[in-house]
């Protein structure tokens, strides 16, 4: 048992509030660059190179500390790991405000990705550990909430600080969010640590830290060097061997930090499954989308911000609600319906042209927020329900793991998938075309666009209508494979999840097995 009583109910709204804010910070800073990296391009010299590794560096770092830094915060304490891990962030960030060395720029999102995995799964067990059985279920519906809503409100903020600010502006955002979350933990987040203060297990970190960061950095690089090259066959290599000896570790240490026989347990298995299907389907549609939006449609940053807001408008309530929802129907029933309704909305989306329908594509958004609130909060309540209150950290480091491998997943695969398509459709198009230009224009639409390209005379509209055409069957294909990906996954984790056959004084499903493995987790 941690060692902090549970919160008084006067005192959890103020908790909740921080730790949403915290994790506001952590979420917006995933999403709010991608609107910020032309900008920032141009005024840095960036190579691409450079660019993708701006973004890139924080996710590989982030993915690859989270199991470690919940456990760190189990052993040490949930506030203080917390605390530490916004300081960290906040004056990396800070720093990253004052220069415009791509190099710099690097290091920096490596080392705010460090704070942002102290700060994230710290974030979901403050929550676990400090509201009671009653209030928890709701409690996690604002945090599901606000880790899918705040993608897009962090967009919506860095598109407009771009109107009338730098680049740099980003980061002050990453700065203001972190010191009022840092100010709002020293005063109202309860001290919480498990009572048993196991040892630390520092060998399953440093295999844990190896496999997923050698398996992100291979499926991020694998569309861009492509996936039989020496470094990213090295990369996913060495993740698999990392990743394999971890669980042969974990399996015969006394003090394993994530015991791989947790995955015995159907609710904890399927619930993992769902959160990782949804942030593939998540950050691979963001990926997509906002290129769309920019290159096919013509928005401005801020504009393609606005045409998202149905996301969060919609996932954020319903979030809040679906574990009311999740009582009466239960888990087995919701997360697939969920993930349908999720599967529904990027088959709408897929449907997009060169013309914007906004009526078509809002239902396609509205469909998709539904299915990620419908879906994602009993998903993470299955998670953190699955293991003792003193094992909160890890819980909520494995929904954070699942969420950041979904969201490199989907990036990598829809974002191979769209720019294969964007290829083969421009084949034709560049024949004839000057050698440097064609290679340029297969390469990327948004050379398609430059003044370059306006130098060709006649040719130059044709060889733009025809690169916006491919493009929007890249997107429509990447969808469509991500939707195919997320019903399979609704067909498993309904075959998979157990179904209810108690319910307890909380109105919360338990199940017979799902009980005797908690028995054999607290044994």
């Amino acid at each position: 048992m941690a060692t902090a009583a549970l919160t008084s109910p006067s005192r959890t709204g103020p908790v909740l509030a921080v730790v949403s804010v915290a994790l506001m910070t952590v979420v917006s800073a995933v999403s709010g660059l991608n609107v910020a990296l032309p900008d920032l391009a141009r005024e840095t010299g960036a190579t691409q190179t450079e660019i993708t590794w701006i973004v890139d560096a924080y996710t590989v770092v982030f993915a690859g500390l989270l199991l470690f830094a919940g456990a760190l915060g189990d052993r040490f304490g949930r506030r203080g790991l917390l605390v530490t891990g916004l300081a960290v962030f906040g004056v990396a960030a800070g720093l990253g405000m004052l220069t415009s060395d791509p190099q710099q720029l690097i290091a920096l999102r490596a080392l705010m990705g460090i704070g942002a995995a102290a700060i994230m799964p710290t974030t979901l067990s403050v929550i676990t550990t400090s509201f009671s059985v009653a209030d928890r279920p709701k409690a996690i519906g604002v945090w599901v909430g606000v880790a899918g809503g705040g993608a897009v409100l962090g967009l919506f903020a860095s598109g407009l600080l771009l109107e009338f600010f730098s680049w740099s502006s980003f980061f002050g955002l990453n700065v203001v969010l972190a010191a009022v979350a840092l100010v709002g933990t020293l005063l109202v987040v309860p001290r919480s640590v498990d009572t048993t203060r196991p040892r630390l297990d520092i060998v399953g970190g440093l295999l844990s830290l190896v496999g997923v960061a050698g398996a992100v950095f291979g499926i991020i690089e694998g569309p861009e060097r492509g996936w039989t090259d020496a470094l990213t066959v090295t990369a996913l290599a060495a993740g698999v061997v990392a990743l394999s000896a971890f669980v042969v570790w974990e399996l015969q240490t006394t003090h394993p930090m994530l015991d791989p026989r947790l995955f015995k347990n159907r609710s904890f298995s399927a619930g993992a499954l769902t959160i990782m299907v949804q942030f593939f389907a998540t950050f691979g549609l963001f990926f997509v989308v906002i290129q769309y939006l920019q290159f096919v449609v013509g928005h401005s940053a801020l504009e393609a911000a606005l045409a998202l807001l149905p996301l969060p408008l919609v996932m954020i309530p319903l979030a809040r609600n679906a574990p009311r929802i999740a009582r009466r129907v239960g888990f087995r029933r919701l997360a697939p319906l969920g993930l349908l309704l999720t599967a529904t909305g990027l088959v709408v989306i897929s449907g997009v042209s060169e013309e914007l329908s906004y009526g078509h594509f809002a239902l396609g958004l509205v469909l998709f927020a539904a299915g990620m609130a419908l879906a994602g909060t009993p998903s993470t309540s299955a998670i953190t329900e699955s293991l003792p209150e003193s094992k909160q950290g890890i819980a909520s480091a494995v929904n954070d793991t699942a969420r950041e491998l979904g969201s490199a997943l989907g990036i990598a695969i829809l974002g191979s998938v769209l720019n294969q398509q964007y290829r083969d459709g421009m084949i034709e198009a560049v024949h004839g075309l000057p050698p440097a230009v064609a290679e340029k224009a297969e390469s990327s639409v948004a050379f398609t666009q430059s003044d370059q390209v306006g130098q060709l005379g006649a040719a130059a509209d044709q060889l733009v209508t025809t690169a916006q055409q491919a493009f929007v069957g890249g997107i429509s294909g990447s969808l469509l494979l991500a939707a195919g990906v997320v019903a399979a996954a609704a067909v498993i984790v309904a075959r998979l999840a157990p179904g209810p056959t108690a319910r307890g004084d909380s109105g919360e499903s338990t199940t017979d097995e799902s009980q005797d493995e908690d028995r054999l987790v607290r044994v």
